[in-house]
């Protein structure tokens, strides 16, 4: 482990970077590498995230791309995606049983994550009646995300008089995650883009009849669906 993160942590982070073409590839030589975009998420420095990419290397579960770049093999995808299904039942569990907000439903599940066993999992999951999403909007069932990420395009691409509906929130930054909640951004919300500042710095939404700003970052976080 890497400053106490699991294979299983890095492996996840992987997977959310690679949103929405279930895998990671670099748009342009500005973009941080893989390595530091990990590095950022988990909270680790470069050389700590950089080490455990080579031992994910060695064991098969990453590969390196035509620029370095770092991907999930076959066998890495697999296991990835069976650690976000399992964190996803987690949360609905952490909300649906046990009273907790979904903002704070995504930060006990990280830490709940190895102390499950996939019976255990399973069993949850069946108990709670097979949820089709977790808190944050994203289907429980990986292959059933991938296959609507086409559907769906971040608050930061729509233009002003746009409609659409909140799909899901990006949970990867827990402070980020509980800012949409404090301000009427949750999965189902309605919203309407009233103005967008040059660049993309700020989107202005209309939300449940209140404006609100939406910083870059946040705007970026948001998955919609267009009105029709």
């Amino acid at each position: 482990m890497a400053h106490g993160h699991s294979t299983d942590e890095y492996l996840e982070t992987i997977y959310f970077l690679a949103f929405p073409i279930g895998e990671y590839r670099p748009t342009g030589s500005g973009n941080p590498t893989l390595s530091a975009r990990v590095a950022e998420m988990l909270g680790v420095s470069r050389a700590s995230a950089g080490e455990m990419l080579k031992r994910l290397e060695a064991d098969g579960f990453v590969e390196r791309g035509e620029h370095k770049e770092a991907i999930l093999t076959p066998t890495g995808r697999v296991r990835a995606e069976q650690v976000v299904r399992k964190h996803r039942i987690i949360e609905c569990w952490l909300t649906g049983f046990l009273g907790y907000t979904a903002g704070e439903a995504h930060i006990h599940a990280d830490d709940l994550g190895d102390s499950f066993s996939d019976d255990m999992i399973e069993r949850m999951n069946e108990k709670l009646g097979r949820p089709e999403r977790c808190p944050h909007g994203w289907p429980v069932e990986t292959a059933f995300e991938q296959a609507e990420n086409q559907e769906l395009a971040p608050l930061a691409q729509l233009a002003p008089g746009e409609r659409a509906t909140i799909v899901r929130l990006a949970e990867h930054d827990g402070e980020l995650l509980h800012w949409f909640y404090d301000n009427g951004l949750a999965p189902g919300t309605e919203i309407e883009v009233r103005a967008v500042e040059p660049g993309g710095r700020e989107v202005t939404v209309a939300a449940d009849g209140t404006e609100r700003a939406v910083g870059a970052k946040a705007a970026a976080g948001l998955y919609v669906r267009r009105a029709a």
